[in-house]
C-alpha cells in the first residue's frame, strides 16, 4: 500500500455473540483459541499487516476489563470506543473517532475473523486508496435454494455472479463516514454490512478477491475448530543439528577401528579408547543435539575404566541420551579425512554397524570418505580426521 497516505482500520468487537453460547470468558471475541483470544489474533494480523496505520476498537461497555487482558502487547497500538446497541452504531463510533484526523482510507473488519491475512488487508487496502469501496468475496460454490412455508423448496436460485461477502471491507474514509452518518440521520438500522451502506449512499464497491481461510467465527464448533488450528500450527517439529569434529594421531599397530569397523593397516590410532575418530566425532554430535555436553564430559579421558573402551559404547550412550531427551535421530551423516586406508570396501559394514549402535535404518545413515590432497598432518599420514552431522527430531514446541 502506498506509504504517503494511511490506512486505518475499525474493528467491530461490542457483539454479544449469543450463537456460541455463554461462556465465562465472555464473548466470542474473547474467547481463547491457540491459547490467546480472538480479539489477540485479529489485531495482530493488522499490527503486522504492511502499510496499516491506526486501529480502533469498537467494544462493549460492560466489557472494559475483559478487553484491557485481550489486548495484550497491543495496548499501546490501538484506540478503543465504546460501541452502540448495533454493529452499524459501533462502526459509526468508531469511525468518528478517526474523524479529527482523518486516514486516506478505512478498512472495517469484523473482530471474529481472525484468520485474515497481509495479501487479502493489502488488496483491501491498495482498491480503496483508489477512490472506491473494496469488497472482500469468494464466489458462491453451493446450490442455493429458497424455502417457503413449512420449509419446503420454493425455488433453486441461480448462483451466477452470487458472492459471499467478508471483511475487512475498505473505504476511502471521507465517503464512508459520510454514508454512515446519512444512515444514521435517516434512521437507517437494517444494514447488514458496510458496503451496502456504501452503495445505498452511491459510494462504488468493488469485488476483490477473498480468503477461504477468512472464516467468521459465529459457532461453538468454529472456535473449537479454529482452536484446534491454531494448536496444530503453533506446534513446529523441533529439528535440530549437531555437528561433531574428531582427530587422532597415528601411532604403532596394524589396525585402525573407524565407525565401528576394525580395517587392517600398517599404524594404528591412538587413544585412550580404541581411538575411532568416526564414532567420537558422532557422539559429539548427537549429544550436541540436546545440550548434553560432548564426548568428555561423559568419559573423561582422565578415567582409566574408558582405556581401551570401545566407541560403540560412546555412541550408543549418546543415542540414549537423545531419546531420554523425546528425540527421534533422524540422520547421522559421517565424513572420514585420511590418505589411507580406504574407506570404501568398508561402507557398507560400517553403515550396518551404526544402524545397531543408534537403532535406525541403514538408509539414515551416510559415511563419506576424502582425503586432504597430500596437505597438513593428515595429507602427511600423521593421522585421521572425522566430521559427523547428526540430525534428530524432538518433540514439538511452541515457538517463543
Amino acid at each position: 500500500m502506498k506509504k504517503d497516505a494511511e490506512v486505518a482500520v475499525v474493528i467491530v468487537a461490542a457483539g454479544r455473540g449469543e450463537r456460541v453460547g455463554q461462556s465465562k470468558e465472555g464473548p466470542k471475541q474473547y474467547r481463547a483459541i491457540g491459547g490467546q483470544p480472538v480479539m489477540r489474533h485479529t489485531i495482530a494480523a493488522f499490527a503486522s499487516a504492511p502499510g496499516v496505520g491506526r486501529i480502533v476498537i469498537a467494544i462493549h461497555r460492560d466489557d472494559e476489563r475483559l478487553f484491557r487482558e485481550a489486548v495484550g502487547e497491543y495496548a499501546e497500538r490501538v484506540t478503543k470506543v465504546i460501541g452502540g446497541a448495533t454493529r452499524q452504531e459501533s462502526t459509526l463510533f468508531a469511525l468518528r473517532a478517526l474523524a479529527g484526523d482523518p486516514p486516506a482510507a478505512v478498512l472495517i473488519h469484523d473482530c471474529v475473523r481472525p484468520f485474515v491475512d497481509a495479501g487479502l488487508i493489502g488488496r483491501v487496502g491498495e482498491t480503496a486508496l483508489k477512490g472506491t469501496g473494496a469488497l472482500p468475496a469468494l464466489p458462491v460454490s453451493d446450490t442455493l435454494k429458497r424455502a417457503g412455508s413449512e420449509g419446503l423448496i420454493s425455488q433453486t436460485v441461480p448462483r451466477d455472479g452470487l458472492h459471499a461477502a467478508q471483511t475487512p471491507q475498505g473505504f476511502p474514509f471521507q465517503p464512508i463516514l459520510a454514508a454512515h452518518e446519512a444512515a444514521n440521520d435517516s434512521g437507517r438500522l437494517d444494514f447488514t454490512d458496510d458496503a451496502a451502506i456504501a452503495e445505498w449512499h452511491g459510494i462504488s464497491v468493488k469485488i476483490v478477491e477473498g480468503s477461504p481461510d477468512n472464516i467468521k467465527l459465529t459457532w461453538a464448533k468454529d472456535l473449537e475448530m479454529a482452536d484446534a488450528r491454531l494448536s496444530q500450527a503453533n506446534h513446529f517439529p523441533d529439528v535440530r543439528t549437531g555437528n561433531g569434529y574428531d582427530v587422532h594421531a597415528f601411532g604403532p599397530g596394524d589396525a585402525v577401528v573407524l565407525c565401528g569397523v576394525q580395517i587392517d593397516h600398517t599404524k594404528a590410532l591412538s587413544g585412550h579408547s580404541d581411538a575411532d575418530v568416526g564414532l567420537h566425532a558422532l557422539t559429539d554430535a548427537l549429544l550436541a543435539t540436546c545440550g548434553a555436553g560432548d564426548i568428555g564430559t561423559h568419559f573423561p579421558p582422565s578415567d582409566p575404566q574408558w582405556k581401551g573402551c570401545a566407541s560403540r559404547v560412546f555412541a550408543e550412550h549418546a543415542a540414549a541420551t537423545v531419546r531420554q531427551h523425546g528425540g527421534r535421530i533422524a540422520n547421522a551423516d559421517i565424513t572420514l579425512i585420511c590418505e589411507a586406508p580406504r574407506v570404501g570396501p568398508h561402507r557398507e559394514a560400517m553403515v550396518a554397524a551404526m544402524a545397531d549402535m543408534l537403532g535406525i535404518g541403514p538408509e539414515r545413515i551416510s559415511v563419506k570418505a576424502t582425503t586432504n590432497e597430500k596437505l597438513g598432518f593428515v595429507g602427511r599420514e600423521e593421522g585421521i580426521a572425522a566430521i559427523a552431522t547428526a540430525t534428530v527430531v524432538y518433540p514439538g514446541s511452541l515457538p517463543a
